[in-house]
């Protein structure tokens, strides 16, 4: 399991890399987003820390976009981050921060808990964050059942190593979610399943965007 995880490490540290002040004009229409965080290592280099995809069509750019929108409800990585701020500060409007107040009847049902103001202010701290310390790697995998199958794999191939751990300073180790500190992953669903194959990685490999020649 080490020796597939580096090589997946190695890989997506060869393609070209991402950030959030890029724009989406150049990310596939569909495919698996790979994010690294600043500090963050292991294999000798960038430590893989969320895996993603997007389930509707045509919408990974859009998809991508929503983690560095100010709304948590449309992105449990926000959320997620969002839960280690104010458990490192123990706030105790982290409980609050744990309502989906998506729908207008659960805004309208928590009205007198929900504080707007401080909830714009994480949101900001939340975006300030993944702004300077994120930057990510894409796939083009237009098929939907073949983005689910490479995700889950990769979670499970990263996740059930025992070589990635998270750094002292991680942030992810103030969650109160259990899996988040453990995994060393921003992310739940899917630890510890299935990992790629040797297969599994090479046609994986085929699929990795690149930077241009010359670029």
């Amino acid at each position: 399991m080490p020796d597939l995880c580096a090589q997946l490490h190695t890989l997506m540290r060869s393609g070209k890399r991402f950030d959030f002040g890029m724009g989406y004009k150049s990310i596939p229409d569909n495919g698996i987003y790979i994010m690294f965080e600043k500090g963050e290592t292991a294999h000798e280099g960038d430590r893989i820390v969320l895996i993603g995809t997007n389930t509707g069509d045509k919408q990974l750019g859009n998809r991508i976009h929503q983690h560095f929108e100010e709304n948590k409800n449309r992105s449990i990585f926000r959320k997620n981050i969002g839960r280690c701020i104010l458990n490192r500060n123990e706030n105790p409007y982290l409980a609050t921060w744990e309502l989906d107040t998506t729908a207008r009847a659960n805004k309208e049902l928590y009205a007198d808990r929900i504080n707007s103001e401080l909830e714009a202010e994480i949101e900001k701290q939340i975006s300030s964050y993944i702004q300077s310390n994120f930057s990510f790697c894409l796939f083009n995998i237009p098929a939907k059942e073949d983005r689910l199958y490479f995700k889950v794999r990769m979670i499970g191939t990263v996740s059930s190593c025992n070589k990635c751990h998270p750094s002292a300073e991680w942030l992810g180790l103030h969650s109160p979610v259990e899996e988040i500190r453990d995994s060393g992953l921003w992310q739940v669903r899917g630890l510890y399943k299935t990992p790629l194959s040797e297969e599994d990685l090479v046609l994986v490999s085929e699929l990795l965007v690149q930077n241009p020649v010359g670029g």
